[in-house]
């Protein structure tokens, strides 16, 4: 089976356009770098020793990150999003195509980017050693982990090192604690391509910007914020045949990226509150099926309070960490489906469009991913418009409009995703019929009920003996069915 066409395919179905037109190609064709030099509101800074984190395979690069000491005890920590905008201008073929899609579509076997790939690869990626002009989120993170001031601005970058997750993460928990003694180490396997920087100094920058990420998490931990892990799964191909199904694991290089661009994100939501632009607010409203989660607790040995409280189930969550990491993110995923899904809304300044349940946050927007998100390049846009003092971009009908479609595609997006994983599952599970399996209920409604197995990492549905069986459960199933080309996996419930 030709996967990536099966992908395309399934794209097509959900409403997408994983090709671009031929308008787009021109527009590529036609397009150059811009000029660097001469550019007035735009600072400096490519002499500060920025990095990115990502993927090993990644090139789509939206961030990139630096942090200085300051003399109090604080941190400052500069953040630098790619400014895609000034190569996709308002209504252009190329906008006009992200626009509809939205999302870049992550399906494991096969990427469709929503820009195309000469700029999110390319001349939009901040790719290292790379003069790029990027929005630079300015913050100064307090020791008691509080961000006492923040501001945005236009500059130019230049990325000195594309890091990897899992080398940074390893070295992180290995050799980062122990930097002073073992200054110039890079441990751990790390591979530090700093062509502009000593060893020495990118191996300081991570441990400081590690330090700042910490305190970050401890300030939103004890605002009520969750810290949940739950497990990715990709597959793995040999000589083009599907061989296993690999988990992606968070680490402490995961973790500092998210950190900070949770902490970006808030603190681009409140500079366009604080300038009187409106926004795109990213909203987790209150969970609706609540009482599971207190019955999830209960079956733990826990007590939740009857109405929805951020702070008692990050408490919670906490403990259970702390009791049983290697099946923390069991219950992470139960809980993440019980929160219910995230939307995009309006928002008016003076107005709360909603709170981010999940982060305990009313100030929270998504703009640290414009190659990769049409949200983040909306954004991104009213930022610009505000450091240059020109008029809105956007009117609040047309921003209500544009959220309201990138639910809609985001919700498309992780059926697409969702759909993918079947299939590729599938085909991995072909010859295992008739095979039981440890699994937890990871779905239960009118559709039908879900489940995912500890081992391999397999999503199907329970077709027979599903009664009684709800979220979180930890049940064993049988497969009895496999159906590849529609990405089919059914279980029956073993008593």
């Amino acid at each position: 089976m030709n996967l990536a066409s099966v992908a395309h395919n399934i794209a097509v179905s959900r409403g997408f356009e994983p090709d671009f037109g031929a308008d787009v190609e021109r527009e590529v064709a036609a397009m150059r770098p811009p000029k660097i030099d001469g550019v007035s509101g735009v600072r400096d800074l490519r002499q500060l020793p920025w990095s990115s984190i990502d993927n090993r395979e990644s090139r789509d690069l939206d961030q990139v990150e630096v942090a200085e000491q300051l003399a109090n005890g604080a941190i400052r920590v500069r953040i630098g999003i790619a400014d895609v905008d000034l190569l996709v201008p308002k209504g252009s073929a190329i906008d006009t195509h992200a626009n509809h899609n939205t999302t870049s579509l992550y399906t494991g076997v096969v990427v469709f980017p929503m820009l195309p790939r000469e700029l999110s690869e390319g001349m939009t990626s901040l790719l290292p050693d790379q003069d790029r002009f990027a929005i630079v989120i300015d913050l100064v993170v307090e020791e008691d982990g509080r961000v006492s001031s923040y501001d945005l601005s236009r500059a130019l970058v230049r990325n000195h090192a594309k890091l990897v997750y899992e080398e940074v993460g390893a070295w992180l928990e290995q050799d980062g604690s122990h930097h002073e003694r073992s200054e110039g180490s890079a441990g751990s396997g790390m591979q530090l391509q700093t062509p502009a920087f000593a060893r020495s100094d990118m191996t300081k920058q991570l441990v400081l910007q590690r330090e700042a990420a910490k305190r970050l998490k401890e300030e939103r931990l004890r605002a009520g914020a969750l810290e949940l892990d739950t497990i990715e799964a990709r597959p793995v191909t040999r000589d083009g045949k599907i061989v296993d199904l690999a988990v992606t694991r968070k680490n402490l290089a995961r973790d500092l990226i998210e950190d900070f661009m949770i902490a970006a994100n808030i603190a681009t939501a409140r500079f366009l509150e604080d300038h009187g632009s409106s926004g795109i607010r990213r909203v987790v409203r209150e969970p609706q099926r609540w009482a599971r989660i207190v019955d999830l607790a209960r079956l733990h040995g826990e007590r939740l309070p009857e109405s929805p409280d951020a702070r008692a189930l990050a408490d919670f969550l906490s403990r259970m960490r702390a009791k049983d990491a290697m099946r923390f993110p069991d219950l992470s995923l139960s809980v993440v489906k019980l929160l219910g899904r995230g939307e995009y809304r309006l928002d008016l300044p003076g107005k709360d469009p909603g709170i981010h349940f999940g982060l305990a946050a009313h100030d929270y927007s998504h703009t640290t991913a414009p190659n990769r998100r049409y949200a983040d390049l909306i954004q991104q846009r009213l930022v610009k418009a505000v450091l240059a003092g020109a008029p809105q971009p956007y009117t609040n009908d047309e921003l209500a409009a544009l959220a309201s479609h990138a639910t809609e595609m985001e919700d498309a997006a992780q059926k697409v995703e969702r759909q993918m994983r079947k299939v590729v599952a599938a085909g991995f599970l072909q010859s295992r019929v008739g095979q039981t399996f440890d699994a937890i209920v990871t779905g239960e409604s009118k559709k039908g009920t879900y489940v995912r197995l500890l081992q391999p990492p397999a999503e199907g549905r329970v077709v027979r003996n599903e009664e009684g069986m709800d979220v979180g459960d930890r049940v064993r199933v049988k497969l009895i069915h496999v159906d590849q080309e529609r990405g089919f996996i059914d279980f029956a419930g073993v008593r």
